[in-house]
This record gives C-alpha cells, structure tokens and sequence, in this order.
C-alpha cells in the first residue's frame, strides 16, 4: 500500500478486489488517507444548542468532539490532551461550561481548544515548555462547514472544499431542510445504534442496490403483505403497511425509479419516484407548507421523493422521511450503524411519528426489515475469503466510457453508483499521495 498505482489496481472500472473489504492493511489505508481527505458527517448543530454543549464522535478512526463555542459557532477538536494523550470527553453527550478540563493533570483548554491554565505552570521555567506544540492546546481538525445546521468536518488541513466536494448533492439536504414549514430541523432524540459485522462499504453499496429488495426482503416484507391481504387488505392502509409493502416492488418499478450520481462518489434512488412517493397525506402538513412557501413552491418541494441519498464517504441522507445513516467504521469486518431522525419545525407532530416508525421498522435491532441485509452482510463478508475469486462484480448496466466527473441520470437498477463510489474512493485513498508526488517532482 505505499504507492498509489497499489490502489488503483484495486478498482477496475466494472470490478473491484475482494480486499477492499477484508484486508486490514486497506482498513488502516482508508484511516489515515480517505476519511482524512473527504468532509465527513458528524451531527447537526441541534444536538449542542447551548455554548458549552459538546458532542462526541469520530472521523474515519480519529475520536472529535464537536463543541458550541462562546462565539456561538460549532468548532471541531480532537478528543486528545495534548499532555498525555488523556481523551478530554468520554461521555457521549453534554456540557462542559466555558472550558474543558483534562481528568488526569487538569490541564484546561477554551471550547475552541485554546490552551487555557495549567497547574504549577511554574514547573515549566526555563525548559523551553513554551515553544513545544503541547502549548498550543487541542488539535482542532483541518476544516468544519455547517450547511444548513448539518455539520461536516475535514481532517487534513489542506484539500477539496466543502461546495467543490459535494456540489449540486446538497441538493438533497436542502430539500430535506425545506420539507420543514419554518425552514429548519431538529434533531429527535438519540439515534438507533445497530452493529454490523461487516465492511462499511457494503452497507453503503447496499443504499442504491435495487435488485435486492424484492428477493432479500421476501421473508419479511413479502411475509407481511401475505398477512395483510389474508386479512382482507383493510382500509384505511395503516402506516406500517404502508412503510413494508414497497419493499416487494418488481424490478420494473426499481427500473423505472432511475439512479442519479454526481462527481466525488455521490448519487441517489427515486429520481422519478420512490418507495416514499405513495404515503398517506399527513392532515394540516401541505396547508402549513402552503402558508410557508405559497402553493406552488410547496408541490415542487414535496413533490421530491428522493429514496436514498448517499454522500461519500460513508452516510446515507433519506429526505422524504428525514433521516441520516451514519456508517461509522471500526474495522475492516465491523461498522456501527447510527440512524437519526429529524423533526421538522413547525410541521404536524405526525410526521415525526411516521419517520420514527420507519427507523424502528428498517434500521433498529429489533427491526422486521433490518436484519435480511444484515444477514446479507455478514454472508458476504465471509464469502469474500474464499479463494474462488479475487474480484467483486460491478457490472450492471456499464459503459466502458463512463465518466464519473458529470452528473447522470440511468436506469434505476444500474450499478453506476457503486462504481462512482469506488472512482471517488480511488480519487481520495490517493490524493494526498499524488499531491504529495507532484510537490516533489
């Protein structure tokens, strides 16, 4: 893995090298260049809505935390005393004041990591203590943006911005954001938290796989249709039902869905429709969207019903349902999977119920729906050592001339998307390295 032509050997165009998802050496290449090079997701700026509220979380393997400042702005720091290496927060959640104070020698830093006392500092005269970094507090990481209250971080200090990484792909937040008649979300509680036992890049392929549903899902979602027409298919379709059945949709429907990718790994399901396009109306939403937006920009903002969203490197953005999948890697056979619901503000609390129904019946634990994918995962990461074949196929539907620099549109069972993400993975695993080289050369 020290050269960069190592890891484009690894991606094909229409196929990808089994290791990409069971080496450990590739696990710890993606650490220390992919999850540093990309803007990574961490949370929304609802969950520290008070100066002193911190959050804590990670990008790629680097433990942050994620601070409101006195400046009212959120900063970004490592998780790391710059004395001992003592981690500073260890609880998920809270809030620390104006400053934080390190457990082991109480050395205290600002909320902007700014170095703030140290006990005895005395002790320190004459050893040039003032010139070493130590001195200069918590590492802040490279970069933060806050998009809409949505916040994303980059590690190295250097790289592609924030609106050149993600583009006209933010056009999803910013739909997921309008849906709220005031303009804005919050964050509903904590999220869903579900181990799986497997590559994360599998459980972000799996966002835009169209051609699983229908047969992974048979034993669940096929189950409880089954059930339902036994019982004479009542009416009204309670909203259970309503989330299930379009799970079993044929192909043609998935088909006819179309899957749109962008530049840097990015892309989505339903550009003409989704699994989310046939809900119930929830009563008094469109009238409150009406007095917001006035009629016509409300149909244009509702009438979007995007299914999932994927923003390189590792979440999923669900706008009609306002949720987030945050694909947290812990290993090369291990990912932590967060599933966050948002309220939308000044919308029906019915709304928030349905999205929190969809999140317990998909992506909890305890799901009906979850656990096909998940036995899916773990088959697969398995499989993958056996020495039948070094390669992944990522065939469908592809050109040998396609161009992941622009924006398209195609067939809603392409796996375009799956190779957009392997071109963008390729594109960041290397970019410091090929920088690197041409300042050299």
């Amino acid at each position: 893995m020290g050269h960069s032509d190592d890891i484009r050997a690894l991606f094909q165009g229409y196929q990808v090298h089994r290791d990409v998802y069971i080496s450990n050496d590739i696990y710890e290449f993606e650490m220390k260049h992919l999850f540093a090079n990309t803007w990574v997701f961490l949370g929304h700026d609802s969950q520290t809505p008070n100066k002193g509220d911190y959050y804590t979380t990670q990008i790629g393997d680097q433990p942050v935390i994620m601070v409101r400042h006195t400046d009212d702005q959120i900063h970004v720091l490592l998780n790391r005393c710059p004395h001992k290496g003592t981690k500073i927060a260890i609880d998920r959640t809270g809030n620390t004041g104006k400053f934080f104070r390190c457990p082991y020698h109480a050395w205290s830093f600002k909320t902007d990591g700014c170095l703030l006392a140290i006990p005895l500092k005395k002790g320190y005269q004459d050893t040039g203590f003032e010139n070493n970094q130590n001195t200069k507090g918590m590492t802040p990481v490279g970069a933060v943006k806050n998009y809409r209250g949505f916040i994303f971080a980059r590690l190295n200090p250097e790289g592609v911005g924030f609106e050149e990484f993600f583009g006209d792909s933010l056009s999803t937040l910013d739909n997921m954001v309008d849906r709220a008649p005031e303009g804005r979300l919050e964050v509903a509680g904590p999220p869903l938290r579900y181990m799986h036992r497997c590559n994360w890049k599998m459980l972000l392929e799996n966002q835009t796989d169209t051609c699983h549903p229908m047969v992974a899902h048979e034993s669940s979602a096929g189950t409880a249709i089954k059930i339902f027409e036994e019982m004479g298919s009542p009416s009204p379709r309670p909203p259970a039902m309503q989330i299930i059945a379009p799970f079993m949709s044929p192909y043609e429907f998935f088909e006819g869905m179309g899957i749109r990718t962008w530049p840097n790994g990015h892309g989505h399901t339903g550009v003409n429709m989704s699994i989310h396009s046939d809900y119930d109306a929830i009563p008094g939403y469109f009238e409150a969207m009406c007095d917001a937006y006035g009629e016509e920009k409300a149909k244009t903002i509702l009438d979007d019903n995007r299914h999932n969203t994927i923003y390189f490197p590792n979440i999923m953005a669900k706008g009609p349902l306002q949720q987030i999948r945050n694909f947290i890697p812990l290993a090369a056979d291990k990912t932590l999977v967060e599933s966050w619901v948002y309220r939308l503000v000044g919308a029906p609390d019915q709304l928030i119920a349905m999205s929190s129904m969809y999140n317990r019946m998909i992506n909890a634990p305890t799901s009906i729906v979850g656990h096909d994918d998940l036995e899916m995962y773990e088959r697969a990461q398995e499989g993958l050592r056996t020495n039948s074949s070094d390669w992944v196929n990522l065939q469908r539907l592809y050109g040998e001339d396609e161009d992941y620099s622009k924006e398209a549109v195609e067939n809603g069972t392409t796996e375009r998307q799956m190779r957009n993400q392997f071109d963008a993975w390729v594109k960041f695993m290397t970019y410091d390295m090929d920088k690197t080289t041409a300042e050299q050369t």
